[in-house]
């Protein structure tokens, strides 16, 4: 399995960016999908997760309100929509895909099996 996680960039703070996770390799419509962040010298960040049906989602309280997971299961894609942007929210952003379906916490990384190679983005105030 293979993700192509795209959408990152620079923008200023209150702007709004899309991610998209692609996957190839493996159809992901039956598997849960999550968004992690990561700043240079601290640990993966969760901000959320879509489960397979597309119904249920999940978010860190930071980006409640502020930021959407959809999926596509048609064309094998996963979106973050970010809204409302902040300064720190500046980081790597990183889609990864449970594949095992473990018991482990949906926010936690080691649930995740496989992982895109990850988008920066940029929020100058």
């Amino acid at each position: 399995v293979q993700l192509q996680a795209s959408g990152g960039g620079l923008v200023q703070a209150g702007d709004s960016l899309r991610l998209s996770c692609t996957a190839s390799g493996h159809t992901l419509s039956g598997y849960l999908m999550g968004w992690f962040r990561q700043v240079p010298g601290k640990e993966r960040e969760f901000v959320g997760a879509i489960r397979s049906g597309g119904t249920r989602t999940y978010y860190t309280d930071s980006v409640k309100g502020r930021f959407t997971i959809s999926r596509d299961n048609a064309k094998n894609t996963v979106h973050l929509q970010m809204n409302s942007l902040k300064p720190e929210d500046t980081a790597v952003y990183y889609c990864a895909a449970d594949l095992s379906r473990t018991m482990t916490p949906i926010s936690s990384a080691t649930r995740y099996d496989y992982w895109g190679q990850g988008t920066q983005v940029t929020v100058s105030s």
